[in-house]
């Protein structure tokens, strides 16, 4: 928890060049405390690294390294606590922290940190960092979901299940061929996060306002401290460029969508009209009039989330589109989309696994449903093709009419009799025990023999596959959460070694 405070009249770190304060609407409306504070973690470890790069190249002595560290390091411990007060009249927290290392250790001391520094270069710095932190969670959290859909599949992979197009029922599938697709699709949104991720953890700092600097300061250090996987290597694009924001902003939002399809599918089947999920009341709400209710809110809600990151989206890319070479205030307007984004999209997933977690397959009512409607009447066709050696377009026009003939008369599939007895004066002579084996829909799913099929057997193989590849991604994301915990305890072991604790 961090305070905000505003108390007027303060002098600014930049204000040299200018006689007047600056107004207070003037102030209100271009400070970003509000925004930054997600990066105040990240602003402290950022200035920690810059400092031990600044001693390690001899440009600050080891006495002003000492003092700077020591109370970074009690900044890092307020913040921890909740005690560190944010002051809107010092604009971003990177002055706030500044402003804090200058009064506690004094100017001579304090002020040399930000040698070789800007805050151009600092902000996209903190920024990268704590999106980074903010991908690898939401991609923990996508692959627990994957793993509650992969965890169901295998239980399902025999239950006939509607499958559709156009909202439409189309043909029988299994649930566990449903849910796998689903996996697949957030199996996906992974690897465009962890490219997004990719493209993040790449440090801009050190290339100062935007031109780099005249000291001599170690580059790869400083990112090698911050566990950044290399150096944004030319500084004006270092403090200019936003493209891995809109990256991981358009991966989220991606994500956003795969997850509210999901969601109205749950709300869709669980209605009473179709009766084949039922949601645990602990992720339902109820009527304030209707007593009968159950409402499935955690699906609806899931879908307004999506709206919001969407827009989130484009108001990135219109921030962005038209901006100039170099930094500009802009900038500060780039972050907010990021962070309302990355928590949508976490509190999303967080729902969303305990809702699929505890959900509640009917699987009698699927199978009904799995046959409704005609679906299995391109099987039919099928069977025609391969059995009697006729043309498809021939079948598909024999058992279209006969569609059309048994709707006309009240009739499904499911009167085999009468279906044999079409067939029959069509030229094609069946029983009505073969038109029972051809249309039942478990028969139907197992009749499918291509790669990627609804066949329980190719639905189980693509089930192993696709634990295969979670388990892929899952070490890639753990490889990636110890590689910054690795980078911070080597800072921390590097202060610690200048304060002579160790």
């Amino acid at each position: 928890m961090v305070a905000m405070k505003h108390t007027s009249g303060s002098d600014k770190l930049w204000g040299g060049r200018f006689e007047a304060d600056v107004d207070e609407t003037m102030l209100l409306f271009s400070e970003s405390t509000w925004a930054d504070a997600h990066m105040i973690a990240e602003d402290i470890w950022g200035s920690e690294a810059h400092a031990l790069m600044l001693h390690e190249c001899g440009i600050n002595s080891t006495e002003h390294t000492r003092e700077i560290l020591r109370w970074l390091e009690e900044a890092r411990r307020r913040f921890e606590a909740g005690e560190l007060e944010l002051k809107v009249e010092l604009e971003d927290v990177h002055m706030n922290v500044e402003s804090f290392l200058r009064e506690e250790a004094g100017p001579e001391a304090g002020g040399r940190l930000h040698t070789a520094r800007s805050r151009n270069d600092q902000v996209v710095t903190d920024f990268r960092m704590r999106l980074r932190r903010y991908l690898l969670d939401i991609r923990e959290a996508a692959a627990e979901l994957r793993e509650v859909l992969l965890d169901h599949a295998e239980k399902l992979t025999d239950a006939p299940f509607p499958g559709f197009t156009h909202t439409q029922h189309a043909q029988p599938v299994t649930a566990g061929f449903w849910l796998a697709a689903h996996a697949a699709g957030l199996e996906r949104d992974d690897q465009r996060l962890a490219q997004a991720y990719l493209r993040t953890n790449q440090c801009p700092l050190g290339a100062a306002a935007l031109a780099g600097t005249s000291f001599p300061t170690d580059r790869e250090l400083t990112a090698k401290l911050l566990g950044f996987d290399g150096v944004v290597m030319v500084a004006l694009d270092a403090v200019q460029s936003r493209d891995f924001a809109v990256e991981s902003l358009a991966a989220i939002a991606n994500l956003m969508i795969n997850l509210s399809r999901m969601a109205e599918e749950t709300v869709l089947f669980s209605s009473p009209a179709f009766g084949m999920l039922e949601v645990d009341d602990s992720f339902a709400t109820g009527s304030s009039i209707m007593p009968q209710k159950k409402n499935p809110c955690a699906g609806e809600l899931s879908r307004a989330r999506t709206a919001a990151v969407a827009g989130r989206l484009m108001e990135l890319i219109t921030l962005l589109k038209a901006l100039p070479s170099g930094y500009n205030r802009d900038y500060q307007h780039d972050k907010l989309p990021l962070w309302d984004a990355c928590t949508d999209a976490l509190a999303t997933l967080r729902v969303m696994i305990g809702m699929w977690r505890t959900m509640q397959f009917k699987t009698e009512r699927m199978a009904e449903l799995a046959g409704a409607e005609f679906a299995s009447a391109t099987e039919l066709a099928n069977y025609l093709v391969r059995e009697r050696n006729m043309p498809f377009r021939d079948c598909h026009e024999l058992v279209g009419s006969l569609v059309g003939t048994l709707v006309e008369e009240g009739a499904t599939l499911d009167d085999h009799e009468r279906v044999a007895e079409i067939l029959t004066e069509h030229g094609q002579e069946m029983t009505a025990e073969q038109v029972a084996e051809i249309v039942d829909p478990l028969a139907v799913v197992r009749a499918q023999k291509s790669l990627g099929s609804t066949n329980p057997d190719e639905v189980r193989r693509c089930l192993e596959q696709l634990r295969c590849n979670l388990a892929v991604d899952r070490e890639e994301q753990q490889d990636d959460r110890q590689h910054l915990q690795d980078a911070f305890e080597e800072t921390m072991r590097r202060v610690r070694e200048i304060l002579g604790e160790e």
